[in-house]
């Protein structure tokens, strides 16, 4: 815990001049509030008693000094209330921007295990709870202490008597206070992991709605929900019962101190001990008193809320990317394209088994290679190693003689191209998403990029044409024309290596052949990898490779294979 509060406040370190105005102006505030009830005790136990010529007199130096204590007030608390806001949305927007950068250096193998909905929760909700503490922690802290110490000092000076009573109540209620503080941070630690587990089933059950109606299982999606806001409701209830009980024991305290004061001071006026002026004062210090130690016990929630917010925050923030550019890599530069796997193996983190087991292979610049294979064996594991989405368990991969782990990940990155089978297109506009192959693109090298892959005719006949709104995930559009918009993304990034994916197998026929020739133009003189379903649209592949669980069964030409009879055969008969 000591060293998460250290972090947190590392977060005020470049606002630390609002911050102490902020802390100077909470001060100023509460020596006003400590002020008025003294003004009060003069005016009923002196300047009542005076003639009527000087109290009117003095009246109106009164009317002075409160007129300037109220606009002094009225402006601490307007800087408390704006700039101390501003500064909480500033570090806010830097803790949101830290933890989305880190979450872009995550690997793929983190995101294989993560829920969309949970990390939607650490970077919105739970945010704004950490800095909701952040600013008002420190000021409601700053507020509270110095009222509680400045009306302590006072009563005390009021009358001993008075400040016995009142204070023999406060370690009672003290104890109470740090019983029901430890089980409401647990509790609150329960509701905030449910509702992220609430935001991770709605991220799941709207992205899928369309797979949701066509089985008209509408029902089944509430049901679900259902189960999730219950559970969510029971970790409430059982938050704010203790919260509950919290509030209602510290306001029976603050009754009982206050009652005891009254009885105690009618017992010491009684015997000439105390006046009638300074027993009122006195009650006023008393609610002086009791009003920021309700302050605190609403910082405890807000302290329960954001703590366990910073504590989810910093396990992403404290998630070591596995993959990582070495201190001394290198920007890869005029990439040819002659890529080598030597003696390469790969495990997943969470497997038994190795995917690839030993694997050689040597591809030429330029060639166009075909991986086929059942499923499982391997093929988009291998092609998921070229671009560093995951590491070598052992080998190594180079690309034109360099080990791909001594170069930057950016810069390897910038050198490949990527057609998959699930094509995810941006919320926005045509133009947008190709223009996402290379940030800055002019329109007409768009446009351009388009003509290439087939994309330009069909954009516009859009009424908008490039600046067509496609929906999420390019839902206005079809299967074939959402992946020429994909190869129009990777021709305009002009690449020298190209990875396809099962880039057309779940396309119709038409679709399919055009894709088709799109991917061959983009093809040309780069080195390509295709991972291939429909084994009819390999042939042209310079080199096939046949991969099974043992590693690479069979390499050559679409007609080589054919003619040894033996995997590749039986595959490609299969899937004529």
């Amino acid at each position: 815990m000591r060293q998460n509060l250290k972090k947190m406040i590392g977060y005020y370190k470049p606002y630390r001049g609002i911050f102490w105005a902020d802390m100077f102006f909470a001060a100023v505030s509460a020596g006003i509030a400590l002020i008025l009830p003294l003004i009060v005790r003069y005016v009923t136990g002196t300047l009542c008693y005076q003639p009527k010529e000087e109290i009117l007199r003095k009246m109106g130096i009164l009317t002075v000094i409160l007129a300037v204590l109220l606009i002094v007030d009225g402006f601490s608390k307007f800087f408390i209330g704006n700039y101390g806001h501003v500064m909480g949305a500033k570090m806010e927007y830097d803790m949101r921007k830290e933890i989305f950068s880190h979450m872009q250096e995550l690997p793929f193998s983190f995101y294989d295990d993560a829920k969309v909905g949970q990390l939607m929760s650490r970077i919105t909700s739970d945010l704004f709870d950490i800095t909701e503490l952040l600013h008002h922690g420190p000021e409601n802290m700053i507020l509270s202490l110095l009222k509680i110490c400045g009306a302590l000092i006072i009563l005390l000076n009021i009358n001993g008597y008075l400040a016995l009573a009142a204070f023999a109540i406060l370690p009672v209620m003290f104890v109470f206070a740090f019983v029901l503080n430890k089980k409401m941070r647990s509790a609150f630690k329960r509701s905030r992991a449910r509702i992220a587990g609430i935001n991770e089933q709605v991220e799941d059950s709207l992205s899928g709605i369309r797979v949701v109606k066509s089985f008209a299982n509408e029902a089944i999606e509430n049901e679900k929900f259902k189960q999730g806001n219950d559970g969510f409701l029971n970790a409430k209830r059982i938050s704010y019962r203790y919260m509950g009980s919290f509030q209602a024991g510290i306001h029976f305290f603050n009754t009982l101190i206050q009652v005891s004061v009254i009885l105690t001071g009618v017992f010491l006026i009684a015997m000439d001990k105390v006046n009638v002026s300074d027993l009122v004062t006195f009650l006023l210090y008393i609610n002086v008193f009791t009003e920021p130690i309700k302050t605190l016990i609403d910082f405890t929630e807000q302290f329960q809320n954001g703590y366990t917010g910073f504590e989810r925050f910093q396990e992403i923030m404290d998630i070591v990317p596995e993959i990582q550019d070495e201190k001394d890599a290198v920007e890869m530069r005029h990439v040819k394209g002659d890529i080598r796997f030597d003696d390469v193996s790969f495990q997943y983190k969470d497997g038994s088994e190795n995917v690839l087991n030993h694997v050689d292979l040597s591809v030429a610049a330029g060639t166009y290679v075909a991986l086929v294979g059942t499923s499982g064996a391997g093929k988009t594991t291998l092609c998921s190693l070229i671009p560093r989405f995951y590491d070598v368990t052992a080998g190594r991969i180079t690309i034109d003689g360099m080990d791909i782990r001594h170069v930057t990940q950016a810069s390897l990155r910038n050198n490949i191209g990527m057609v998959q089978q699930d094509v995810y297109l941006f919320a926005g506009t045509i133009f947008e998403n190709i223009a996402y192959g290379k940030p800055g693109a002019s329109r007409e090298d768009v446009i351009a990029a388009a003509k290439f892959a087939n994309a330009h005719e069909f954009i516009m006949a859009f009424p908008d044409g490039y600046d067509t709104d496609i929906g999420q995930r390019g839902i206005k559009l079809s299967g074939g024309q959402k992946q020429r918009l994909s190869i129009a993304r990777v021709f305009l990034k002009n690449p020298p290596i190209l990875i396809f994916d099962e880039a057309t197998s779940a396309l119709d026929n038409e679709s399919e052949k055009v894709v088709q020739d799109s991917l061959e133009k983009l093809a040309q003189n780069r080195t390509t990898f295709v991972i291939a379903h429909r084994l009819t649209t390999i042939r042209k592949a310079e080199k096939i490779l046949v991969l099974t669980e043992d590693g690479i069964a069979e390499s050559g030409t679409h007609e080589q294979l054919l003619a040894q009879g033996g995997i590749y055969e039986k595959l490609y008969h299969m899937h004529e």
